[in-house]
């Protein structure tokens, strides 16, 4: 028995410890706090953390992300969008269309996914936050272009990946493979013209195995060219 333990009256109890918080805890508390009501939910796995609010308070939960000292999420890394059409097999209950954030705190060295869903399927609309992160500018162009999301307050929401006289918002996951037109050289008028897509539909082939032996064995015949 040890010293500690035998000075220690009878029926005492040891003094309750507190174990240290990791980063990655204190991270998650100083998101709850600073987020407050305006945290629509926050998930931890494989060690990051993603947290999802409402697109009506994307911009300024985007401020106060970069401006609290606990947080000083001051470098935005990736910019995203996401369409949940089909998702979990046609089970999916919430809205269709969705911006994600990375964010990088140098300051602190920690890192968020920030998620928020566009009230509207049909005509997707959320605030730009070019005026956060500058570099958010391209990133929301892309993001209108492949996925039709508009970014209000954006200085030049244009397409950036597509032609010009592009038909649709080709990674929704209702736009065909194939997309609607395509574009070539017509001879005759000497100019480049968008015509339907004249690609024929392709008839997929269900892949078959061959089970072991199939077919004749050539195991120790000659073979002559």
């Amino acid at each position: 028995m040890s010293d500690d333990s035998a000075s220690r009256p009878a029926g005492s109890t040891m003094p309750e410890t507190h174990a240290p918080l990791t980063s990655l805890q204190a991270l998650e508390t100083a998101l709850r706090e600073a987020l407050g009501a305006s945290l629509r939910r926050l998930v931890v796995r494989l060690g990051e953390i993603t947290v999802e609010i409402d697109a009506a308070v994307h911009q300024e939960i985007a401020l106060r992300l970069r401006d609290d000292p606990r947080l000083r999420f001051d470098t935005m890394i990736d910019l995203c969008g996401v369409d949940y059409a089909g998702y979990r097999d046609g089970g999916w209950q919430s809205e269709r269309f969705a911006v994600v954030l990375h964010l990088l705190s140098i300051e602190h060295n920690h890192r968020v996914r920030v998620r928020s869903f566009c009230a509207d399927d049909e005509f997707p609309v959320i605030a730009s936050v070019t005026g956060v992160w500058p570099t958010a500018d391209w990133f929301e162009r892309e993001a209108f272009d492949l996925y039709g999301i508009v970014f209000e307050g954006h200085p030049d929401l244009r397409r950036i990946l597509t032609d010009y006289g592009f038909v649709g918002h080709p990674f929704r996951k209702d736009f065909p493979v194939s997309g609607y037109v395509e574009m070539r050289y017509d001879p005759d008028q000497q100019r480049v013209i968008y015509q339907p897509v004249t690609i024929p539909a392709r008839e997929i082939v269900q892949r078959v195995i061959r089970e072991e032996g199939y077919g004749p064995s050539y195991e120790g015949r000659e073979i002559r060219g």
